[in-house]
C-alpha cells in the first residue's frame, strides 16, 4: 500500500469520526476541511473533502445533502459502527490501527 493509499484511508477514518463527534452527526464540507486541517493534520483541498464525502456516500456511510457550494454529511448507523471500529469497509482504516 504506498503512502498516498495511506493518507487517504486516515482521512476517511478522521471524517467518519468527526461527524460522529458534531451535533446530529452533520457536519459541512466547509467545516470539515477546517477540522481535518487544525486537529487532524491533513492539509487538503476543499475538493479532496468533497470527493472522500462522495466516496463515502457511495460505500453507504454517509448520507450527503448539497447546500449552495458545500456538502452536508450525515453519518449513517453503518458509518458510525465503522467510525467506531464494529464494522470494517476496505478503504477506511481502522481506529487504533
Amino acid at each position: 500500500m504506498s503512502y498516498t493509499d495511506l493518507l487517504r484511508e486516515d482521512a476517511r477514518l478522521v471524517l467518519l469520526r468527526t461527524l460522529s463527534e458534531l451535533p446530529a452527526r452533520r457536519g459541512n464540507s466547509s467545516v470539515l476541511l477546517s477540522i481535518m486541517d487544525s486537529q487532524y493534520g491533513h492539509a487538503v483541498s476543499r475538493d479532496y473533502v468533497k470527493t472522500e464525502l462522495r466516496w463515502l456516500e457511495e460505500q453507504g456511510l454517509v448520507k450527503i445533502e448539497v447546500a449552495g457550494s458545500v456538502l452536508v454529511a450525515t453519518l449513517t448507523e453503518r458509518g458510525e459502527d465503522v467510525a467506531g471500529g464494529r464494522a470494517r469497509v476496505d478503504g477506511v482504516k481502522r481506529p487504533g490501527a
